[in-house]
C-alpha cells in the first residue's frame, strides 16, 4: 500500500478532462503525471516495489500509454518488454483476442513469440476500468504458456468492477490510486 503523501503527490499529477470521450465519462490523462519528472519516477517505483528482486522475464504493456510505463518497469525489473497492440499493427506472425471495451468491442494481438511458455510476466496499463483490455491481455499472455505474476495499473476505477474480473481469472492486481466514477 502506498502512503496517503504519495498518493496525493500523484493524484495532483493527474488531469481530469470531463466529458471525454463521450459525455459523461471524466477521463484521467496521465500525460500530465509523465510529464513531471519526479511523479512518473515515484509511479513507476510504486508498481513495482513487490517485485523489486524477483524473477520477471517479461513486462507486458497495453497500447499505448502501457507502453510508456511498461518499458519503464521492464527496464526497472531488468526484464524484457513485450507491447499488445490493437488489431493490425504488429508486423510479425501474431495471436489475436477480440475483448470489450467500456465504450464497445476491439481486438487485440501480440506477436507469437512474444513470450515463451514458462515465463513470468507481468501485465502493465495505465488505467483499469471495466477490464475488458486487461482480461483480454491475460488470455493473449496464458494462450502462449506465460504464468502472469501479476496486473499493475496506476489507477483503478473501482466502480466499473475491472480489477475485481482480474482477480476473480487469478491475477493479483496492484493500483497505485482510484477514483470515483468514470
Amino acid at each position: 500500500m502506498i502512503t496517503p503523501q504519495i498518493e496525493n503527490d500523484l493524484k495532483a499529477a493527474i488531469r481530469t478532462i470531463p466529458d471525454y470521450p463521450k459525455p459523461g465519462i471524466m477521463f484521467r490523462d496521465i500525460t500530465t503525471l509523465l510529464g513531471n519528472a519526479r511523479a512518473f519516477r515515484r509511479a513507476v517505483d510504486e508498481l513495482v516495489q513487490p517485485w523489486a528482486g524477483a524473477k520477471i522475464d517479461k513486462v507486458a504493456g497495453i497500447e499505448a500509454r502501457g507502453f510508456i510505463i511498461g518499458g519503464a518497469v521492464a527496464h526497472q525489473v531488468s526484464a524484457g518488454f513485450v507491447p499488445i497492440r490493437k488489431k493490425g499493427k504488429l508486423p510479425h506472425t501474431t495471436v489475436r483476442v477480440a475483448y470489450s471495451l467500456e465504450y464497445g468491442l476491439d481486438e487485440m494481438e501480440m506477436h507469437e513469440d512474444g513470450v515463451i511458455a514458462g515465463e513470468k510476466v507481468i501485465l502493465v496499463d495505465d488505467l483499469i476500468a471495466t477490464g475488458g483490455t486487461a482480461e483480454g491481455a491475460v488470455k493473449l499472455l496464458r494462450g502462449l504458456g506465460a504464468d502472469v505474476l501479476a496486473a499493475c495499473f496506476i489507477i483503478d476505477l473501482p466502480e466499473l468492477g475491472g480489477a475485481d474480473k482480474l482477480r476473480a481469472l487469478g491475477v493479483p492486481v496492484r493500483t497505485l490510486l482510484s477514483f470515483d466514477g468514470h
